[in-house]
C-alpha cells in the first residue's frame, strides 16, 4: 500500500472525527443572596436555554458586605435553581464557598 494514501486516509478519518464531536461549554449564571423574585426567573430561564444547548450551568452567588455573614441565604437562592432545573439538568459539583463567591455547576440530563 503506498505511504501516502494511507497517510491521507488517516487525515480524512481525523476530519471526520473533529466535525462529529460535540464541545460542551460551562456558561455562568450571576445572582445575588437578595435577588428579587422576577430577576431570579429571568436568570433561570437563561440557564434553562444554556442546559437545552447541551452546555453546563455554573450558578454564582455573590456576597457583598453583610451578605458574608449569611451563606445560607446564598444557599436557599442555589436551591431554588435547583428546583426549577431539575428537568433539563443535575447537580455535577456541590456549593463550595470560597471567598465572596458560592458556586455549584449544573451539567445537562444523560440521553
Amino acid at each position: 500500500m503506498d505511504f501516502g494514501k494511507y497517510k491521507y486516509q488517516m487525515a480524512k478519518r481525523a476530519s471526520e472525527a473533529r466535525k462529529k464531536q460535540v464541545r460542551v461549554e460551562l456558561k455562568e449564571v450571576k445572582m445575588r443572596p437578595k435577588t428579587d423574585s422576577h430577576d431570579f426567573q429571568f436568570k433561570i430561564k437563561h440557564a434553562r436555554r444554556f442546559l437545552e444547548e447541551g452546555n453546563k450551568v455554573k450558578l454564582t452567588i455573590m456576597f457583598r458586605g453583610r451578605e458574608n455573614a449569611h451563606p445560607e441565604q446564598g444557599m436557599m437562592q442555589l436551591d431554588r435553581a435547583v428546583e426549577a432545573l431539575k428537568d433539563l439538568g443535575q447537580v455535577e459539583s456541590k456549593p463550595s464557598k470560597m471567598g465572596r463567591f458560592m458556586t455549584m455547576v449544573v451539567g445537562p440530563l444523560k440521553k
